[in-house]
């Protein structure tokens, strides 16, 4: 099960490269688009996680295509921040009432940008997780708190089950061990990395042969293939 993208609309081929690659490093799945035609053809495809969207853009300005959002049932609610020129305060309060969750001011800081859309889906409703969530011979449902490997219940401590889920909602990606501390233990967790390790090898373990699926990105994190 692949993790939801977020879409990056932008017309500058520079800035949209780099937060792509920023947010990629982050541990997000991006696609990225220079314009809003592009952008509307792949949103027939099935909606994004986060939108980060530029206000000044070729053709339809990003205010439109946030209206354009607000006023579809499936969009509605979708998370959209905003990246707006310097001094563009108009805009700003326009883009707010027209339902944006957040914007950030060019120039600005590539690692504020990530702090801000980890705050944003941190603040978003989660109604569309899902409880049910597959991987190979892996099965893990969310309300339940329980996990299937190979159709057999594997008991598992509470760190080691959100571990899984979000190896599980993440698959096909590679993780940082910084990303999953973050994810699973908190932005106030002191421990070490090696924390993560040790789980892994205990998951792993618990998991059998569907464990395998489990595996090291040599110099940053693990991922879950997702073929199982």
């Amino acid at each position: 099960m692949m993790m939801q993208p977020i879409y990056i609309v932008e017309d500058d081929d520079n800035l949209r490269e780099l937060l792509c690659y920023a947010l990629e490093n982050a541990g997000f799945a991006v696609e990225g688009f220079p314009r809003a035609e592009e952008f509307y053809r792949r949103l027939k495809n099935g909606a994004p996680r986060l939108i980060l969207l530029d206000i000044m853009l070729p053709g339809e300005d990003g205010l439109s295509i946030l209206a354009a959002l607000r006023r579809l049932e499936a969009t509605k609610n979708l998370p959209v921040i905003l990246l707006t020129a310097k001094g563009a305060e108009y805009d700003r309060i326009k883009g707010l009432d027209l339902g944006a969750d957040d914007y950030v001011t060019k120039p600005f800081s590539v690692m504020e940008l990530v702090a801000r859309v980890r705050a944003v889906l941190r603040r978003a409703p989660e109604t569309e997780r899902g409880d049910i969530v597959t991987g190979g011979a892996l099965t893990l449902s969310a309300e339940r708190h329980t996990v299937l490997a190979d159709g057999e219940a594997v008991a598992l401590t509470n760190k080691e089950f959100a571990l899984l889920e979000c190896l599980l909602r993440n698959a096909g990606l590679a993780l940082t061990r910084d990303t999953l501390m973050e994810r699973v233990w908190g932005f106030d967790f002191e421990g070490e990395s090696r924390t993560v390790d040790m789980h892994i090898r205990s998951l792993r373990q618990k998991l059998g042969k569907a464990g395998e699926a489990i595996k090291t990105v040599r110099g940053i994190g693990y991922k879950l293939e997702e073929d199982g």
